[in-house]
Protein backbone atom coordinates (compact mmCIF):
# COMPACT_ATOMS: atom_id res chain seq x y z
CA UNK A 1 0.00 0.00 0.00
CA UNK A 2 1.44 3.73 -1.00
CA UNK A 3 0.63 5.68 2.32
CA UNK A 4 0.57 8.88 1.97
CA UNK A 5 3.27 10.91 3.60
CA UNK A 6 1.51 13.12 5.83
CA UNK A 7 3.08 15.99 7.80
CA UNK A 8 0.49 18.03 11.07
CA UNK A 9 1.30 21.89 11.61
CA UNK A 10 0.84 22.72 15.37
CA UNK A 11 1.06 25.57 17.53
CA UNK A 12 0.49 23.84 20.70
CA UNK A 13 -0.55 20.70 22.89
CA UNK A 14 -1.15 18.29 19.99
CA UNK A 15 -4.52 16.80 21.08
CA UNK A 16 -5.73 16.04 17.50
CA UNK A 17 -2.09 14.98 16.57
CA UNK A 18 -2.27 12.39 19.37
CA UNK A 19 -5.35 10.79 17.39
CA UNK A 20 -3.75 11.32 14.07
CA UNK A 21 -0.13 9.43 15.51
CA UNK A 22 -2.70 6.68 17.15
CA UNK A 23 -4.85 6.07 13.92
CA UNK A 24 -1.58 6.47 11.58
CA UNK A 25 0.08 3.35 13.34
CA UNK A 26 -2.10 0.84 12.27
CA UNK A 27 -0.44 -0.45 9.39
CA UNK A 28 -3.88 -0.42 7.40
CA UNK A 29 -4.11 2.94 7.96
CA UNK A 30 -3.81 4.38 4.27
CA UNK A 31 -1.17 7.78 5.97
CA UNK A 32 1.31 7.95 7.42
CA UNK A 33 2.43 11.16 10.08
CA UNK A 34 5.59 11.70 8.85
CA UNK A 35 6.93 15.41 9.60
CA UNK A 36 5.20 17.29 12.65
CA UNK A 37 5.95 21.45 12.39
CA UNK A 38 5.72 24.03 14.37
CA UNK A 39 5.76 28.11 14.46
CA UNK A 40 6.37 27.62 18.19
CA UNK A 41 9.62 25.49 19.78
CA UNK A 42 8.14 24.82 22.46
CA UNK A 43 4.80 23.79 21.49
CA UNK A 44 4.12 20.78 23.16
CA UNK A 45 3.18 18.38 20.56
CA UNK A 46 6.32 18.31 18.72
CA UNK A 47 7.51 16.07 22.18
CA UNK A 48 4.94 13.57 21.51
CA UNK A 49 6.02 13.67 18.05
CA UNK A 50 9.30 12.98 18.92
CA UNK A 51 8.18 9.84 21.53
CA UNK A 52 6.62 8.30 18.70
CA UNK A 53 10.19 8.61 16.57
CA UNK A 54 8.55 11.32 14.00
CA UNK A 55 10.50 14.15 12.59
CA UNK A 56 10.00 16.83 13.66
CA UNK A 57 10.63 21.00 12.39
CA UNK A 58 9.72 24.61 14.17
CA UNK A 59 9.92 27.42 11.84
CA UNK A 60 8.94 30.66 14.31
CA UNK A 61 6.87 33.04 12.04
CA UNK A 62 8.29 35.77 13.89
CA UNK A 63 11.54 35.43 11.63
CA UNK A 64 9.83 36.59 8.75
CA UNK A 65 8.61 39.97 7.69
CA UNK A 66 5.33 38.70 5.99
CA UNK A 67 3.04 35.92 6.03
CA UNK A 68 3.37 34.64 2.58
CA UNK A 69 7.45 34.52 3.30
CA UNK A 70 6.74 32.47 6.58
CA UNK A 71 4.44 29.92 4.34
CA UNK A 72 7.32 29.87 1.62
CA UNK A 73 9.44 28.82 4.67
CA UNK A 74 6.72 26.43 5.50
CA UNK A 75 6.09 24.69 1.71
CA UNK A 76 10.25 24.47 1.43
CA UNK A 77 10.07 22.18 4.52
CA UNK A 78 7.17 19.81 3.33
CA UNK A 79 8.47 19.58 -0.14
CA UNK A 80 11.93 18.41 1.19
CA UNK A 81 10.63 15.83 3.67
CA UNK A 82 8.58 15.27 0.31
CA UNK A 83 4.65 15.10 1.98
CA UNK A 84 1.65 14.39 -0.13
CA UNK A 85 -1.06 15.52 2.06
CA UNK A 86 -1.26 18.50 5.12
CA UNK A 87 -3.56 18.18 8.30
CA UNK A 88 -3.58 21.36 10.81
CA UNK A 89 -3.87 20.38 14.18
CA UNK A 90 -4.48 23.59 16.52
CA UNK A 91 -1.61 25.37 13.70
CA UNK A 92 -2.52 29.65 14.91
CA UNK A 93 -1.69 31.32 12.05
CA UNK A 94 -3.92 32.65 9.01
CA UNK A 95 -2.22 31.72 6.07
CA UNK A 96 -1.26 34.10 2.86
CA UNK A 97 -3.66 33.06 -0.06
CA UNK A 98 -0.54 31.72 -1.76
CA UNK A 99 -0.06 28.71 0.43
CA UNK A 100 -3.93 27.61 0.02
CA UNK A 101 -3.27 27.52 -3.95
CA UNK A 102 -0.09 25.87 -3.14
CA UNK A 103 -1.37 22.82 -1.57
CA UNK A 104 -5.06 22.74 -3.07
CA UNK A 105 -6.70 20.06 -2.68
CA UNK A 106 -3.62 18.56 -0.31
CA UNK A 107 -4.42 21.05 2.96
CA UNK A 108 -6.95 20.08 5.85
CA UNK A 109 -8.05 21.44 8.88
CA UNK A 110 -10.39 20.63 11.66
CA UNK A 111 -12.13 23.66 13.33
CA UNK A 112 -14.47 22.93 16.28
CA UNK A 113 -18.04 24.32 15.34
CA UNK A 114 -20.43 23.19 12.22
CA UNK A 115 -18.84 25.16 9.54
CA UNK A 116 -20.42 27.85 8.15
CA UNK A 117 -21.81 28.50 11.57
CA UNK A 118 -19.08 29.96 14.03
CA UNK A 119 -16.07 31.00 11.94
CA UNK A 120 -12.67 32.13 13.97
CA UNK A 121 -11.66 32.21 17.63
CA UNK A 122 -14.03 31.65 20.84
CA UNK A 123 -16.30 29.48 18.62
CA UNK A 124 -17.50 27.37 21.83
CA UNK A 125 -18.54 30.55 23.54
CA UNK A 126 -19.74 32.06 20.21
CA UNK A 127 -21.95 28.82 20.10
CA UNK A 128 -23.20 29.53 23.56
CA UNK A 129 -24.16 33.12 23.31
CA UNK A 130 -26.33 32.44 19.69
CA UNK A 131 -27.97 29.96 22.31
CA UNK A 132 -27.56 26.84 19.22
CA UNK A 133 -28.55 23.49 20.73
CA UNK A 134 -26.27 21.74 18.59
CA UNK A 135 -22.23 22.50 17.92
CA UNK A 136 -19.70 20.36 17.29
CA UNK A 137 -16.69 20.06 14.47
CA UNK A 138 -16.04 19.92 11.03
CA UNK A 139 -12.94 19.10 8.81
CA UNK A 140 -12.25 20.88 5.61
CA UNK A 141 -10.24 21.44 3.07
CA UNK A 142 -8.23 25.05 3.39
CA UNK A 143 -9.09 27.60 0.69
CA UNK A 144 -7.89 31.22 1.07
CA UNK A 145 -11.12 32.21 2.64
CA UNK A 146 -10.32 31.49 6.54
CA UNK A 147 -12.56 28.67 8.21
CA UNK A 148 -14.63 28.67 4.71
CA UNK A 149 -13.45 25.45 2.50
CA UNK A 150 -15.29 22.59 1.22
CA UNK A 151 -16.33 20.35 3.91
CA UNK A 152 -15.03 16.51 4.18
CA UNK A 153 -16.93 15.33 7.24
CA UNK A 154 -18.59 16.52 10.85
CA UNK A 155 -19.72 15.66 13.99
CA UNK A 156 -22.43 16.61 16.17
CA UNK A 157 -22.36 17.63 19.80
CA UNK A 158 -25.36 19.19 21.64
CA UNK A 159 -25.14 21.96 23.80
CA UNK A 160 -25.98 21.30 27.44
CA UNK A 161 -27.80 24.35 29.39
CA UNK A 162 -25.23 24.15 31.99
CA UNK A 163 -22.63 24.41 29.67
CA UNK A 164 -19.38 26.62 29.43
CA UNK A 165 -17.22 27.40 26.86
CA UNK A 166 -15.04 24.87 28.94
CA UNK A 167 -17.19 21.92 29.49
CA UNK A 168 -18.20 22.53 25.60
CA UNK A 169 -14.83 22.17 23.91
CA UNK A 170 -13.74 19.27 26.19
CA UNK A 171 -17.00 17.34 24.81
CA UNK A 172 -16.38 18.64 21.44
CA UNK A 173 -12.52 17.82 21.04
CA UNK A 174 -13.54 13.80 22.32
CA UNK A 175 -15.46 13.86 18.61
CA UNK A 176 -12.46 15.83 16.69
CA UNK A 177 -9.79 12.99 18.01
CA UNK A 178 -12.71 10.62 16.10
CA UNK A 179 -13.68 12.66 13.12
CA UNK A 180 -9.78 13.72 12.24
CA UNK A 181 -8.73 10.33 11.15
CA UNK A 182 -11.77 9.40 9.75
CA UNK A 183 -11.45 12.17 7.41
CA UNK A 184 -7.45 11.98 7.08
CA UNK A 185 -8.76 8.40 5.74
CA UNK A 186 -11.15 9.47 3.06
CA UNK A 187 -8.72 11.88 1.46
CA UNK A 188 -5.37 9.68 1.69
CA UNK A 189 -7.33 6.81 0.14
CA UNK A 190 -9.05 8.72 -2.52
CA UNK A 191 -12.77 8.97 -1.62
CA UNK A 192 -13.20 12.55 -1.48
CA UNK A 193 -11.33 15.32 -3.49
CA UNK A 194 -11.12 18.39 -4.05
CA UNK A 195 -12.61 19.83 -7.52
CA UNK A 196 -14.13 23.02 -8.69
CA UNK A 197 -14.10 24.46 -5.21
CA UNK A 198 -16.63 21.27 -3.88
CA UNK A 199 -15.58 18.30 -2.12
CA UNK A 200 -16.35 15.90 -4.56
CA UNK A 201 -17.00 12.27 -2.89
CA UNK A 202 -16.35 8.94 -4.70
CA UNK A 203 -19.20 6.50 -5.10
CA UNK A 204 -19.84 3.80 -2.74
Amino acid sequence: MNRKRTAVLISGRGSNLSALIAAASAPEFPAEIALVLSNREDAAGLAIAQKAGIATCAISHRNFDSREAFDRAIDAALREAKIDLVCEAGFMRIHSDWFPKAWEGKLLNIHPSLLPAFKGIHVQQQAIDAGVKISGCTVHFIVPELDSGPIIAQAAVPVLPNDTADTLAARILVEEHALYPAALRLVAEGKVRLEGGRAVFAAA
